[in-house]
């Protein structure tokens, strides 16, 4: 009677010690010689990554006191420069110059989050652990929207979608929603054109998923769409999220990407937690 159990603890027991061995294998540095990126690192004690404060995944504290870099961007780096037994060395960058000094040799990654594009897949690699998606929102007391239950249900010739003209979103909204008709304003320097909805010139409007959470603490009265996770699962224009690196060196990012498979669930949560302190 006690057979099959003790052949299940025993199947559980060694399937426990296959993930961790596979875990400590993924962490192990590449030998010398192998990658002169990490021969390079490892000489030099200093793992240099190029910084911009992007939330929620790479925050900057500017207090002057405490952690001067958080987020699960910061918290992947840490890890990376503890394997190699190097010290991480942050190095300022602007929006111009995040992806040039990966080729210019001034940092070893760049982890300040970057969008996966086809354009900069073309000299940079990367290593993805996040996502970033648009979310529609409006007016929770529209009786056009009463009836929506899904981002699908906007793409009607009822419903006015507006947009900033020029805007990231602009193109996707037309494709995404060719029945609605649309409302084209200019940039105000708001994250959405929230005033358009407010004012009633509008009933939707597009808006990424992170600072909507910021927005609908701001602003009462506003529904989104996709609601579930208060849209933070949302899959609507989705685009994926990483650190860069230099082309051309694969044991390099071969390493990068498996250890980053075991921070996974960390990653998750930290980028979780900041969301939800946004304010």
């Amino acid at each position: 009677m006690n057979v099959p159990k003790l052949k299940l603890k025993s199947t559980l027991a060694g399937l426990a010690m296959g993930l961790a061995s596979a875990a400590l294998f993924a962490q192990a540095v590449p030998a010398p010689g192998t990658s002169p990126r990490i021969d390079a690192i490892k000489k030099s004690g200093e793992l240099r990554v190029a910084v911009l404060q992007n939330s929620p995944w790479l925050l900057e504290n500017t207090t002057g006191s405490g952690v001067a870099w958080s987020g699960p961007a910061w918290t992947l780096a840490n890890e990376y420069a503890r394997l190699l037994n190097v010290k991480l060395v942050p190095v300022a960058v602007s929006h111009e110059t995040k992806v040039p000094v990966l080729a210019a040799n001034q940092v070893d990654m760049t982890i300040s989050p970057l969008g996966e594009t086809p354009e900069r897949l073309k000299v940079v690699d990367f290593v993805i652990y996040s996502t970033t998606s648009v979310c529609m929102f409006g007016r929770a007391g529209n009786d056009k929207l009463a009836k929506v239950k899904s981002v699908d249900d906007l793409n009607s010739p009822d419903i006015t979608i507006a947009y900033f003209t020029g805007g990231a979103e602009e193109n996707w909204v037309k494709e995404r929603f060719p029945k609605a008709k649309f409302r084209a304003v200019a940039s105000s320097g708001a994250t959405a054109p929230v005033e358009e909805i407010m004012a009633k010139r509008a009933d939707a409007a597009p808006i990424n998923r992170v600072p909507w959470v910021n927005l609908n603490q701001k602003v009462k009265g506003l529904t989104v769409f996709p609601q579930e996770n208060n849209c933070q699962g949302s899959k609507e224009k989705a685009s994926p999220v990483g650190l860069a690196v230099d082309k051309n060196q694969q044991v390099y990012l071969d390493w990068l990407r498996a250890v980053e498979k075991t921070l996974e669930p960390k990653l998750a949560a930290e980028e979780k937690r900041v969301v939800e302190n946004l304010k």
